[in-house]
């Protein structure tokens, strides 16, 4: 489990094509602090930790979590959001996150407002009935709040602000139209959409 509170922005050093991806990515985290075996949030993946340096861990990234991820991120030089698991008696300071991306979202449009910027993503319809106004939701691995939902035809959109705070110490200093981004609907959300399709099917 972990929060959405991005601690670190790893790069990907390398990348090795094995039957998976084997990529080494940099960090500045206390890598004797990790055990091998431990998971990893990278931009929203949670990724196991199969080997690690000083200031560099490698994990293994398969062929579907490439095919269910946005595009960009498993190559050398990509900048990923990374957070480590959440540990008992850690503060939850954003919401319950875990690990799963359930699609994405694209960057519709993004305008300053304030010190702000106020970003427009879009999602299919399906993922949009997991999104509510003033809930969370991860996108690449960060929890942001809602503002505003708006379904139209087989399309939502959703917006969030981004505070300078949030934009310096995630990826999202550069947020242009047409970026794609992991998501992660809030699972309670994820439960509630399951026990409501549940109820139907029974009557």
């Amino acid at each position: 489990m972990f929060t959405g509170i991005i601690t670190d922005i790893g790069t990907v050093r390398s990348v090795e094509e094995r039957g998976d991806k084997r990529l080494v990515i940099g960090c500045s985290y206390d890598m004797d602090g990790v055990e091998l075996g431990a998971s990893i949030a990278c931009s929203g993946a949670c990724l196991t930790v199969v080997d690690k340096g000083p200031d560099w861990f490698a994990v293994d990234v398969s062929g579907e979590t490439v095919s269910k991820t946005a595009p960009g991120l498993w190559q050398e030089g990509a900048r990923l959001n990374l957070e480590r698991a959440l540990k008992m008696g850690d503060e939850l300071g954003g919401h319950i996150v875990t690990g799963h991306v359930d699609g994405l979202a694209e960057v519709a449009a993004s305008e300053a407002e304030g010190d702000s910027l106020k970003v427009t993503l879009a999602v299919p319809r399906a993922l949009g009935s997991g999104i509510a106004a003033k809930g969370s939701v991860t996108l690449d691995g960060a929890s942001l709040t809602v503002n505003t939902v708006e379904d139209a035809d087989d399309v939502t959109r959703f917006t969030v602000n981004l505070i300078p705070h949030t934009a310096r110490h995630t990826t999202f200093d550069d947020m242009p139209v047409g970026r794609q981004l992991n998501m992660e609907v809030d699972v309670l959300a994820r439960y509630l959409e399951r026990m409501l399709e549940a109820r139907k099917a029974t009557g």
